[in-house]
């Protein structure tokens, strides 16, 4: 055992060891360390083996598995960012480079911008390869696997794709007992990867490890792409809204400037389009990767997920809960934190009251407690909060049409909102029917995107 302590501002270069996959066990190992430390050993485990894999599969799983290493990365390098970054048992072309460059610093937005880290001119990936050829297909099935994450989004896409005679499975990474019930819920095929950190990650964190957040959903796309080629199908279907590609605006002490850090980059368009476009050029040329949700307002999204009930028991937004391991939390929403405002204020419009308390097991627009976090929602003396959660202007379209509302004008938050927040807004601001309607930036295939649009608009 090599006698190594971390010290985070001693640390010189952050090193991609290697990566392996077994094909008779499904596991796959991506190794990492900080200059001569011990490995850092994390495996990602895909159900179904053993896979057997034709040529052209095999290489396409050997692309993915290197893009999951160095997605997976992340995790690591962000505990003490050093100036430098190494690859040492395989080299990448200047497409990936970018990739990972643009991946690594805007999906750390908001964790540089809480640790008073400034990122640029900082993350370079070596580019020591020639540009790849183009990836050839990997004669993959027509079938998609559906990232389920136990929220009304992802269930609005399976069961759009259910509607439309789409085969699909449910898929989701990690223990979390409520998405496993979710998924159940839906009564299709499901497949629940496993992946576990390296241990040590957890003792650095207690070392004075830089900590914060990471772009999760680039890992995750990067696990499914390499799901999907071991099943030998075609499709990773996330269910990020246009919403997400806009972040919180942050003033500056002194009010003179803005910027925007953005907690959910990596759900947001910009990601979507790089991302799809390097599985598709540089993996596998029939693996499509697309969010189907993409055209829609968080709002829109909402008044789908409104015309749907059989998940009013099961389904959860709230974060706190994918904070807890093991059991399924008793309660699903904790009533306090931004994801519980938001979701709850974006159904509001489109259900019935008594069914929306049902969920909730309480009214959160009727309690002055909830007055702060409402107002960051509402971009009202706040900024909007680091959660994935809509833009404001859908937030103050929501609260306006609920003020018009007799059953919710009342109520404590709408009637503050009427009274304070609404005449010092432009009317414009308060429209709700603009932000439903759907948006021409995508990746969902021409055929499939012509019979979406006439479910959502049925």
């Amino acid at each position: 055992m090599i006698n190594w302590t971390f010290q985070r501002d001693a640390i010189n270069a952050f090193r991609f060891v290697r990566c392996d996959f077994d094909p008779s066990t499904g596991i796959a190992r991506l190794v990492y360390a900080f200059d001569d430390s011990p490995e850092l050993v994390e495996t990602v485990t895909v159900p179904g083996a053993p896979f057997k894999l034709d040529h052209a599969r095999a290489a396409a799983v050997e692309q993915a598995l290197r893009l999951l290493h160095l997605m997976a990365g992340v995790s690591y390098y962000k505990a003490a960012v050093p100036p430098k970054i190494l690859i040492d048992s395989y080299a990448i072309d200047q497409a990936t480079a970018g990739l990972m460059e643009t991946v690594y610093l805007n999906g750390l937005g908001e964790f540089a911008y809480r640790n008073g880290l400034d990122l640029h001119d900082r993350i370079r990936f070596p580019a020591d390869a020639a540009d790849a050829p183009l990836a050839a297909k990997a004669g993959l099935r027509e079938h998609a696997l559906v990232a389920i994450g136990g929220g009304k989004d992802s269930l609005v896409s399976i069961e759009a794709l259910r509607a439309l005679a789409i085969d699909q499975t449910v898929t989701w990474i990690g223990g979390s007992q409520l998405i496993k019930a979710c998924a159940e819920r839906t009564g299709l095929p499901m497949l629940n990867i496993g992946r576990a950190l390296a241990p040590q990650l957890f003792d650095f964190n207690r070392q004075g490890a830089w900590n914060g957040h990471i772009p999760v959903t680039a890992v995750n796309s990067a696990i499914l792409v390499l799901a999907a080629l071991l099943r030998g199908v075609d499709q990773v279907v996330f269910s990020n809204e246009r919403s997400a590609s806009y972040g919180s605006l942050i003033r500056s002490e002194d009010g003179q400037s803005t910027t925007e850090v953005n907690h959910q980059w990596s759900k947001g368009w910009a990601f979507e389009a790089a991302f799809g476009e390097h599985v598709s050029r540089h993996v596998a040329a029939d693996l499509h990767y697309c969010s189907l949700l993409r055209p829609l307002s968080e709002l829109a999204v909402a008044r789908q997920f409104a015309r749907i009930d059989r998940y009013d028991a099961w389904f959860s937004s709230c974060n706190r809960n994918f904070h807890i391991l093991g059991e399924r939390p008793v309660n699903r929403w904790c009533g306090v934190c931004p994801k519980c405002h938001f979701v709850f204020l974006a159904l509001a419009p489109f259900m019935p009251k008594a069914r929306l308390v049902g969920i909730f097991g309480r009214n959160l627009l009727d309690d002055p407690a909830q007055t702060a976090g409402y107002d960051a929602l509402l971009e009202y003396h706040d900024h909007k909060p680091f959660e994935c959660v809509g833009e404001g202007i859908e937030s103050r379209a929501a609260m306006a049409a609920l003020v018009d509302r007799a059953d919710w004008r009342e109520d404590a938050l709408v009637k503050r909102f009427a009274e304070e927040i609404s005449p010092r807004l432009e009317a414009a601001d308060l429209g709700i029917e603009r932000l439903l309607e759907l948006d021409d930036q995508h990746r969902i295939p021409a055929p499939l995107w012509e019979r979406l649009r006439a479910h959502l608009a049925a």
